[in-house]
């Protein structure tokens, strides 16, 4: 099974690849433009003692001597010796010089000269005007390689050829020198470009290793765990999306366990009560005359029971989306109208005063089940706590995109440290009105979910001891192209009502 590399290995290795490729191309052009800069000035250096060797000869020819021809004197020819020694002493160079025929006549050089001619084509070369610069032998001149520099010369009427020559020796000393700093600059650059890296790789994968272990920790089901936000903006940015996700998910984990808290706490209850009902008919504890009356608390606990378990599931497939949302164009007031009608009984057993129902049509795209619901818990809430010969108000009213209702009931209200918790998931007031105190406290949540669902807001206000008013909004037209979308979901503000017949809000 093969390793695994390490993000701080992988990198360190990219970086060193890319370093050592990038050196040994930027090693290979400064060779190539060294040789060449170096070729060039040694043409350019023999051509200029080129120059000096011509006016010596010049010189030597106003005193008689022809160097482009066998000098007789012995005096001559070591004058004009010393006088290229000069030469070569100060440039180091080797000078010569060939007559027509390309015969040496004079040199300052040593045994490397094989006393060869120099080659008709050279002579033919120069002949035509044209200076020469030659690398190696010369046609076999030397025994070893040089760079040489020649030229046709005329002196006291006589033709010639001078040369200037340099051993090749020196391009491999200097080349040799070069690429000895250049290994040494380039070896200190690795290593600072070493220590570099493992620096940049520990500002990397630090920040990375931590949110790595937080996540080890949260997959062992430590809701706790958090990644330090530090390193780079990305990184930064990557703990701290990690560690919102951590942190919703200790939400879920909490509200889970409170959820299945409530739920037991829930179920308890009408169990113990049906439990002890039975348990009173089976041992004679209840007289059978009363069995009747008993077996109705017994069905009436059963159906609550029924309802709490609906309940949740239907909270559970609307927060998971298996709900599918049918949203269409119709008007409100008809859902509003059924809700009220089906309701009747009750109203009238309570006798309620119904006000603001009716009007001309009001469209909405909405899902009419959505919204027959939300109707439907919240003026159930409005019956159960307006009290006898109280009022159940309506108002509904287009704003721009959105449609608002609102249903509003005379009665105790809703305290003000109760108002930001009514839509939450099983809460209960008991001394105000909130829920039933034999509800389970899902009815408004459920209303939250489906408001949500279809693209508005729910919200509550209240005077206690006065009224209630539940307001929500609906849109005119669907949210979005593709249809309903799920809204973040928000707490309802609590508010003030400057006027509760009008049932206007104070800004």
């Amino acid at each position: 099974m093969s390793r695994r590399n390490t993000i701080s290995r992988e990198f360190f290795s990219t970086i060193a690849v890319v370093l050592v490729l990038g050196l040994s191309v930027m090693c290979a052009i400064q060779t190539a433009l060294s040789a060449a800069y170096f070729v060039q000035e040694r043409c350019t250096a023999l051509n200029d003692i080129l120059n000096g060797a011509s006016k010596l000869c010049e010189t030597f020819a106003e005193d008689g001597s022809v160097l482009t021809r066998p000098l007789d004197n012995e005096q001559a020819r070591e004058n004009a010796r010393n006088g290229f020694d000069l030469f070569t002493t100060s440039s180091g160079a080797v000078l010569f010089v060939t007559d027509e025929n390309g015969d040496i006549l004079l040199h300052t050089g040593s045994e490397d000269f094989t006393e060869q001619p120099i080659p008709a084509d050279m002579l033919a070369e120069m002949d035509a005007g044209d200076n020469i610069f030659k690398t190696g032998t010369l046609g076999g001149v030397y025994s070893g390689k040089y760079y040489t520099a020649g030229r046709r010369v005329e002196v006291g009427g006589y033709t010639g050829y001078l040369f200037a020559a340099s051993p090749m020796t020196a391009l491999a000393s200097y080349m040799g020198d070069m690429l000895a700093m250049f290994g040494i600059s380039a070896a200190v650059i690795l290593l600072l470009c070493s220590l570099l890296c493992w620096v940049l790789a520990k500002r990397i994968t630090g920040p990375i290793e931590d949110i790595s272990e937080a996540a080890r920790r949260l997959g062992s089901g430590d809701f706790t765990a958090r990644a330090p936000v530090d390193g780079c903006v990305e990184l930064a940015d990557f703990a701290t999306t990690f560690n919102n996700m951590a942190a919703r998910l200790q939400t879920i984990d909490n509200s889970r366990g409170q959820f299945m808290g409530n739920i037991a706490h829930e179920l308890r209850t009408p169990m113990t009560t049906i439990k002890g009902f039975i348990d009173g008919m089976l041992d004679g504890t209840i007289p059978p005359e009363e069995n009747q009356r008993y077996l109705a608390i017994v069905s009436q606990e059963t159906g609550r029971l029924a309802r709490l378990v609906q309940n949740m599931l239907d909270i559970t497939k609307l927060e998971a989306g298996e709900v599918p949302i049918h949203a269409k164009n119709y008007d409100l007031w008809q859902t509003v109208t059924d809700v009220v009608l089906s309701d009747e009984q009750r109203i009238e057993d309570g006798k309620i005063d119904i006000q603001g129902l009716g009007g001309p049509p009001l469209m909405i795209c909405a899902d009419p089940d959505f919204v027959h619901q939300v109707v439907y818990n919240i003026v159930d809430n409005a019956i159960k706590f307006t009290p006898a010969g109280g009022t159940i108000r309506f108002g509904v009213e287009r704003l721009g995109p959105e449609v608002e209702v609102s249903i509003w009931n005379s009665g105790q209200g809703i305290s003000p440290e109760a108002l930001p918790y009514v839509f939450q998931r099983f809460y209960k007031e008991d001394q105000s009105r909130g829920l039933h105190a034999r509800g389970a406290g899902l009815g408004l949540n459920i209303c939250k979910v489906l408001v949500n669902l279809s693209g508005g807001q729910i919200r509550v206000e209240s005077k206690q001891g006065e009224w209630c008013r539940f307001v929500f909004t609906l849109p005119v037209q669907p949210p979005n192209p593709g249809g309903m979308k799920r809204l973040p979901d928000e707490s309802g503000r609590p508010g003030a009502v400057e006027d509760p017949a009008s049932m206007k809000p104070v800004d």
